[in-house]
């Protein structure tokens, strides 16, 4: 795929969003939704966010129906594992009550792992397949079929995830320490003197935005980078294989890291957000 374009195309191509709009002239796509801004949808993070996030759902559902008190499947091994490894973080870092933790750190790992993991498929494998589909199924140039199978690599999509975490810090905050106690805290913290609230307003705002922005673009930046080294090494030909491979080998080891990250990070805003001092 890499010889129908020149070296810029194709870098361009695969990093481009399969994009929907509504336009003066009905639905567009990709190109025509150049000025549509954030009323644009991306389809293909949709897509492969969701869908990874269903079969987490239908694995993890599927074996804790079956599991059994007796001797373990390599299965149920494996889940009870992945389980055990995100419930003992939990009971070590969040140092507050609440039935919502566990699962929600469960869900954030398991899921951002899936959805990094897309980032080991070959850059070509999914795009090719699609361009099939449309030029065959649908009569369309593959030149103009657009899809990144990586939603981790989507800035929207780590946004989102970290704009839910904001939300939850903000409930956690009001719940334990009520809306005055919220306020006060903003406002008497470092400095415990009226003379200082300005100061402390300024200091405590900007680091309480600061935790969702910094977790979506940790997320963003480094799975970002990693799916534009493999689409470089894609450009160089037969040769990219054992590129390929060692890059993919070392990113073994990052892609559950940045899960780990994410959900760690989560836990210990949220244990900071149900202190009450």
């Amino acid at each position: 795929m890499a010889s129908e374009y020149t070296t810029t195309e194709y870098i361009q191509h695969h990093l481009a969003n399969a994009t929907m709009c509504n336009t003066d002239t009905g639905v567009a796509f990709n190109k025509a939704c150049a000025d549509a801004g954030f009323w644009a949808i991306h389809i293909d993070t949709m897509a492969w966010s969701i869908g990874l996030g269903i079969l987490f759902l239908y694995f993890f559902r599927r074996v804790a129906k079956k599991a059994s008190t007796g001797v373990p499947s390599k299965t149920q091994a494996f889940v009870e594992l992945v389980v055990g490894f995100v419930n003992d973080n939990v009971v070590s870092t969040f140092h507050g009550r609440s039935a919502l933790i566990a699962p929600l750190a469960l869900t954030i790992f398991v899921w951002v792992l899936l959805m990094n993991l897309m980032d080991l498929v070959p850059v070509d494998v999914i795009p090719t397949i699609a361009g099939w589909i449309g030029q065959y199924g649908f009569g369309m140039d593959p030149h103009d079929v657009y899809i990144k199978a990586v939603p981790t690599t989507d800035l929207n999509l780590t946004l989102a995830l970290a704009l839910g975490v904001f939300a939850l810090i903000i409930f956690y905050s009001i719940k334990m320490k009520g809306v005055l106690g919220f306020a006060k805290e903003l406002s008497f913290t470092p400095f415990n003197h009226w003379a200082f609230i300005p100061v402390n307003l300024i200091l405590e705002l900007v680091t309480l935005f600061a935790r969702p922005l910094s977790l979506a673009l940790r997320l963003f930046g480094n799975l970002y980078a990693s799916e534009l080294i493999f689409i470089l090494i894609a450009t160089i030909g037969l040769w990219q294989l054992p590129l390929h491979f060692m890059w993919a080998v070392f990113h073994i080891l990052v892609l559950p890291l940045q899960a780990f990250i994410f959900m760690m990070l989560t836990i210990v805003y949220l244990s900071l957000a149900s202190e009450d001092h």
